[in-house]
């Protein structure tokens, strides 16, 4: 198919080539009358900008990078479509990049190897330190995601992880649970909001005077959730008591409720299972799983902001912002008391 013209598309519209690209490059002076006329030739042409050219011209490309630990990662993908959204408002196209939690991957991101190619990146690291992403030059703008620590020098987007797993365990704890378990620690876990979950955990059983006990923190070879049911099913097998699950994911979840059923334990009625992330994954369990539930909308449009501002110009020290998060009650754990008496 022959490729399709500015001049094209001026033919088209009977205007000059100047006037087309001044309606692509979205130019005010242009009339609304004048615009339509172009927009409906580009329309009928199917037209697409060169990016170069476009490059060029206005020194932006309309193309923002995101770069993500793992596209099939229910969160993520999630999180995806939310910033594909926010960006399309604003006028901006999205790059998804899978790091796969990959060193050499997350230092290409914040390379050159994005320089002319977008005007600005979102970025959720897990291997880089802070120190590493300070020292990386970088001439593209750049806001980051995730609970690690971040350097004070790049914009930063998280919820408060702590205070979301204290909000957990003072759910169960209303309804009269008092040997919660946490699921889980990971061997050789580096995401940095495993920590802050255990720490939010261990706060809230300390508010509500539970005692920590080791043995209600499970572990786990793997993030699969088939690793987080074994996990589940060594702590039965043990004889080890619970009545209350907060787990890191909802892919944990899942796995909990899955070795649950198998060994016969109840859910809500024996264990009350809440999970992380409120995803459509927990969302069509059974039963539908009560998760912790960061405002995905909020962090999106909060990043697609920062991120639009330094690419307008704005300089100077990192922000910060937390954004707000909340607990999606289902059946897994329900508002209404349902120990078994």
């Amino acid at each position: 198919m022959k490729k399709v013209r500015l001049a094209d598309v001026a033919k088209v519209a009977g205007v000059s080539m100047k006037t087309v690209s001044n309606v692509v490059h979205d130019y005010p002076h242009v009339t609304p009358e004048m615009r339509r006329k172009v927009q409906l030739a580009i329309d009928e042409l199917g037209y697409k900008p060169n990016l170069t050219a476009r490059r060029l011209a206005t020194g932006r490309t309309g193309m923002i990078a995101f770069a993500i630990p793992e596209i099939d990662h229910p969160y993520f993908s999630e999180l995806s479509r939310y910033i594909a959204e926010e960006a399309s408002l604003r006028g901006y196209r999205v790059l998804v990049e899978q790091t796969l939690n990959n060193l050499s991957a997350e230092q290409a991101v914040l390379s050159d190897r994005e320089a002319g190619l977008v005007d600005g990146v979102i970025f959720h690291p897990v291997r880089m330190q802070p120190m590493d992403i300070a020292m990386l030059r970088r001439d593209v703008p750049l806001v980051l995601l995730g609970e690690s620590t971040m350097p004070v020098t790049a914009d930063h987007v998280m919820i408060d992880n702590v205070a979301a797993a204290r909000d957990g365990v003072r759910h169960l704890v209303r309804q009269g649970r008092r040997r919660i378990a946490f699921l889980g620690l990971v061997a050789g876990d580096i995401t940095g909001s495993t920590d802050q979950r255990l720490l939010g955990y261990q706060q809230g059983l300390l508010e509500a005077n539970l005692p920590l006990d080791p043995q209600l923190v499970f572990s786990a070879p793997d993030f699969s959730p088939e690793d987080s049911a074994a996990a589940v099913r060594r702590a039965l097998a043990s004889g080890i008591p619970f009545d209350g699950i907060i787990c890191r994911d909802d892919r944990f979840a899942t796995g909990a409720l899955h070795a649950l059923r198998g060994a016969g334990v109840r859910v809500p009625e024996d264990v009350a299972v809440i999970g992380w992330d409120d995803t459509e994954l927990g969302r069509w369990a059974t039963p539908r799983l009560t998760s912790i539930s960061p405002d995905k909308r909020e962090l999106a449009a909060t990043a697609l902001e920062m991120l639009g501002e330094r690419i307008d110009g704005l300089q100077g020290i990192g922000r910060h912002r937390i954004v707000s998060h909340s607990l999606s009650i289902r059946e897994s754990a329900p508002a209404e008391a349902s120990v078994l008496m």
